[in-house]
């Protein structure tokens, strides 16, 4: 508020708008809208409606959280988000906010969201008179030689007003007094009081005069302050010093080091000893600042530098100097010190992050917005210009708006979380000042997960090798799979590819647990029925959409011995495995009786064969081939030999629990169909041979008892086999399962006789006896071929 008409608030906001704009276009200020407010105003006051200039709708203020987020100052002020103005939220008080400065501006931030827009608003505080002039003292002293000359000057004390502008201090008065006048002197910021003597003083005749004077401000009404001016009257010293400049004008670089000179200043005075000799003096009406920063040497006039100088803090110091003689009374002059600081770089960049979210989907397109970056340098010049940068070698940069000095941090390339979850981003600012000064800080960014990456299993395809006769509804199999994503976008399910429902259809007898992958079989599987089968299992992510895969797996079912050996022959004509072989009684030793047939429908170990005598009637008679199943004559029938004999065969097979069949066969030795025609000579040489042939074998038994009683010994010490001196011979075989054998052989008349030890040959056949086993060698067997 000032002098005149008041201007209504709808001209206020006029002038700001058009202000702001003129600023914006003209020099690129950063506030984008001004208002002006007197201080002192009632909590509550509206300052400008900020949504209604800024053209926002009104209806979204909430949403998009319309607020103020500069720094302490906004504390003063708010915005309502309901209608969008901007109020008063507690009093102002301009001098205290702006320490005396003339121009009084709160540069307020705001903010809305969705999308994110910050806007500047400059508030300028006016200045109301609310202050009286005020002096720092209520009584000065003058003292003016009597001999002092009409139109000589002296300063008073000036007055101070904290209020500026108009309401500041305008003028002052002096009381009526003949030898007295008053002299306003106007130094630019500040209006000084000078006493003006306009007739001499004679201290005969008054010695002392008593003035008041009154400081008025311009406000209205005006306000005003006093000060009781005694002036006395001294004699001698006519002469003044004086100083060779009235103003020293300095330019002094900030952060100067304690101590530094700044500037000296020099005063004569023509008058001789004490009269002559000057002191120096700081004006007692300065910025408190000017004594906490310099101090003076009242006999040199160096000043120099005790306290901090911040360039940003104070550009310039004015300093009053007043120099006095020693002379009674003293004479004074006064003179002025300007100094001007010159910025050095000496702060660093501020940068300032508004985030929109600490997460941005994979799936983002490149020049998505990230965060606002605001950067600022409270140096000036081109100390205060800053340069922004950011991490090489990642996916975002740096985009800088119209604004001076916001950037847009931005993606500029495809983002894969599975390859990078997370980005550290440091941006740097850096000012141009010499040596530049730069400023570090880091954002964190975490790339959100989408469902892009379908299940991959731990190998493709499976392979499962199963033995037969599993039980029903138990787990066979377990299958996993994995997802590169996160969460439910990672979360797998399973499940097997069904087939038509046909009846040989496998998958209709396999299940799937959907969430660990176990495979479970709802029947048992018969190796001899199914030997191997596939099927297709397919993993489902809980993305959206979501993405699968499949595996084949294969799965072999491997035999058990679970089938028993079947008699294929002999076979009766009612299907039982028993059979009646006749023969003639004249067959001849290693004739083939018959031969027992069996088949296993497993295989290998489960599958192989071996043949045993369970029951035989004569265990000299006949003898079995327990791999081939043969059975052959051991030796030829006698009159005293029954005419049938039973002989049980058993068939086992080789597997680790051993499963067998038996087959029964009944053999009936018949008299020959054709008569003997021989003659009784004839048969009489052969009951001669057969006389001979029995007591051959009585005495090789014994012989061969003795010898094999020898041959082990000597199979111990010397581990091979000998040769006799008798017409029979030693042989060494190895038996099926890797042991020796032992047989000796021998020949009476057509046939070759062979005697075996207590283990027999994997090439032998068997004849069970009670000492032994007597055997004939096959046709097949080295030097062990039966003669007839």
């Amino acid at each position: 508020m000032g002098h005149g008409r008041q201007r209504s608030k709808p001209e206020y906001r006029w002038i700001a708008v058009s202000l702001f704009l003129l600023l914006y276009f003209a020099t690129h200020v950063s506030a984008q809208i001004r208002y002006s407010i007197p201080e002192e105003v009632n909590e509550g006051s509206v300052v400008g409606n900020i949504a209604k200039d800024l053209g926002l709708d009104l209806k979204t203020l909430v949403q998009r959280r319309f607020r103020i987020v500069s720094g302490s100052n906004h504390a003063l002020f708010q915005v309502n988000q309901n209608d969008g103005n901007l109020y008063v939220n507690k009093k102002i008080d301009r001098e205290d906010l702006c320490d005396g400065n003339s121009a009084c501006t709160m540069n307020l931030k705001t903010v809305v969201e969705d999308p994110l827009e910050i806007h500047y608003v400059g508030v300028d505080i006016t200045d109301v008179n609310d202050h009286s002039p005020s002096f720092s003292v209520k009584e000065q002293r003058v003292e003016i030689a009597e001999s002092t000359l009409p139109g000589a000057r002296f300063q008073l004390q000036a007055s101070s007003d904290p209020d500026t502008g108009v309401n500041s201090v305008r003028s002052y008065k002096l009381s009526h007094g003949e030898h007295f006048d008053l002299e306003i002197r106007d130094r630019g910021d500040e209006k000084m009081p000078y006493l003006i003597l306009q007739k001499p003083l004679d201290r005969e005749r008054k010695h002392e005069h008593r003035l008041l004077l009154t400081a008025i401000d311009g406000g209205s009404p005006p306000k005003s302050g006093s000060l009781n001016v005694t002036v006395t009257v001294l004699d001698i010293n006519d002469n003044r010093p004086m100083c060779s400049q009235d103003i020293y004008t300095v330019n002094l670089e900030e952060n100067v080091e304690m101590g530094t000179v700044v500037v000296q200043v020099n005063a004569t005075d023509l008058d001789d000893d004490l009269n002559g000799e000057v002191v120096y003096i700081l004006g007692s009406n300065l910025n408190h600042k000017v004594y906490e920063v310099f101090s003076l040497d009242s006999i040199t006039g160096e000043i120099t530098v005790k306290g901090e100088i911040d360039f940003e803090d104070t550009e310039v110091y004015r300093l009053d100097i007043l120099a006095s003689d020693k002379g009674t009374p003293p004479m004074t002059v006064d003179c002025r010190v300007v100094v001007k600081i010159v910025d050095v770089n000496d702060n660093k960049p501020e940068i300032d992050v508004t985030s929109l979210s600490k997460f941005v989907s994979e799936d983002s397109h490149p020049g998505t917005l990230v965060s606002l970056i605001s950067v600022t340098d409270k140096d000036s010049g081109v100390n205060g210009k800053v340069i922004c940068s950011m991490s090489l070698n990642i996916p975002f940069e740096l985009k800088s708006s119209v604004q001076a000095n916001i950037y847009s941090l931005v993606t500029k390339a495809h983002l894969d979380r599975e390859l990078v979850p997370h980005y550290n981003i440091t941006i740097t600012a850096t000012d141009l000042g010499q040596p530049p000064l730069s400023t570090f800080k880091t954002l964190s960014v975490q790339v959100s997960d989408i469902n892009d990456n379908s299940p991959e299993f731990t190998q493709s395809p499976f392979e499962l090798y199963l033995v037969e006769n599993n039980p029903p509804g138990a787990s066979i199999f377990s299958i996993s799979a994995s997802d590169k994503d996160l969460n439910e976008n990672a979360l797998v399910s399973y499940h097997i590819v069904r087939g038509d429902g046909a009846p040989n259809d496998v998958t209709s007898f396999l299940n799937i647990n959907s969430e660990n992958g176990n495979i479970y079989a709802l029947k048992s599987f018969d190796f001899e029925t199914t030997k191997n089968f596939h099927f297709q299992v397919v993993a489902t992510d809980s993305g959206t959409p979501s993405f699968s895969s499949n595996t084949t797996v294969k799965v072999f079912i491997l035999d058990e011995n679970d089938n028993a050996p079947v008699i294929l022959s002999p076979i009766s004509s009612n299907g039982s495995a028993e059979a009646v072989k006749e023969i003639p009684r004249n067959v001849n030793a290693g004739h083939l009786v018959t031969k027992v047939r069996a088949y296993d429908a497993d295989i290998g170990y489960n599958g192989w064969l071996l043949f045993s005598l369970q029951e035989v009637t004569d265990h000299s008679l006949f003898g079995l081939d327990r791999y081939t199943g043969q059975i052959r004559n051991l030796r030829s029938f006698t009159e005293t030999d029954e005419a049938q004999h039973k002989l049980v065969i058993v068939v086992k097979d080789n597997g680790n629990v051993s499963l067998s069949a038996t087959a029964t066969v009944i053999i009936k030795a018949v008299e020959p169909k054709e008569a003997f025609a021989a003659s009784d000579a004839k048969s009489t040489v052969k009951e001669d041979e057969e006389n001979n042939v029995i007591f051959y074998l009585i005495i090789t038994l014994g012989s061969v008892s003795a010898l094999f009683v020898i041959s082990i010994i000597v199979l111990i010490v010397m581990q091979c086999s000998k040769s006799t001196n008798y017409s029979s011979e030693i042989l060494q075989d190895t038996n099926y399962d890797g042991t020796l054998c032992h047989s000796i052989q021998y020949r009476s008349g057509d046939k070759r006789y062979m005697l075996v030890g207590p283990r027999m040959s994997i090439h032998s056949t068997i004849v069970p006896g009670s000492n032994g086993n007597t055997l004939v060698v096959p046709d097949r067997r080295r030097r062990g071929s039966v003669e007839s």
